[in-house]
């Protein structure tokens, strides 16, 4: 028998194992008695918090490509680069390893996410029960590599802080490198808003019917 069914669950924030009052009593939400913490049998709003999400960080990603993520100033001029022209200079550079870092951290990465919870929340929409525990274990995926999304971030922030001698080099983050952040942190918040529990849930209510 399932927790759910034995009206049992964990809090979110102590893990606490928390006995939920029985239906005749009007509410479905307990009190953590660790923390006070209000705990539901499922996260409430899940599939529209998702949703939302994911839709601005799917906007918020067209700019992010289109964008000059930083600027280096030199005596000889200046540069902008987008996420896609970095990856090219590298690639004419031979760097490969940190081209296919970069095109992998900033470009599929985000893309599998917005790509894969959209499947999910669509799949839970309608209510389907095939391949469920393939799509729990897609769910993991894109939580685990969801922080290697923020690599560009990293390095551009470096760039800045280390070079800063003017006026022979300086370098300068642009408006591609804050659409950028926006859309790992929205990604990031939109795997934690999904609740992966509503993927069982179909399969077992199409198991009951």
């Amino acid at each position: 028998m399932r927790g759910i069914e034995r009206r049992l669950g964990v809090c979110r924030v102590c893990s606490q194992l928390i006995h939920f009052p029985p239906p005749d009593e009007g509410t479905v939400a307990a009190h953590c008695p660790r923390c006070g913490s209000e705990v539901a049998p499922r996260k409430p709003h899940s599939v529209q918090i998702t949703w939302a999400l994911l839709i601005a960080s799917a906007i918020f990603y067209i700019p992010a490509n289109l964008l000059p993520m930083m600027e280096v100033q030199t005596f000889a001029g200046t540069e902008a680069d987008t996420i896609l022209s970095g990856v090219l200079y590298f690639l004419q550079d031979g760097s490969y390893l940190i081209a296919a870092v970069i095109f992998v951290a900033s470009i599929l990465v985000p893309t599998f996410k917005i790509l894969v919870l959209g499947y999910l929340l669509l799949s839970v929409q309608s209510g389907s029960a095939a391949r469920t525990r393939q799509r729990r274990r897609l769910y993991v995926l894109t939580e685990l590599i969801g922080r290697w999304s923020m690599v560009d971030v990293y390095v551009v922030s470096i760039m800045v802080a280390l070079v800063h001698f003017p006026p022979l080099s300086e370098i300068h983050a642009r408006e591609g490198a804050i659409f950028f952040l926006l859309v790992v942190i929205l990604t990031m918040l939109a795997a934690m808003s999904f609740d992966p529990r509503l993927i069982r849930d179909a399969a077992q209510k199409e198991k009951h019917a």
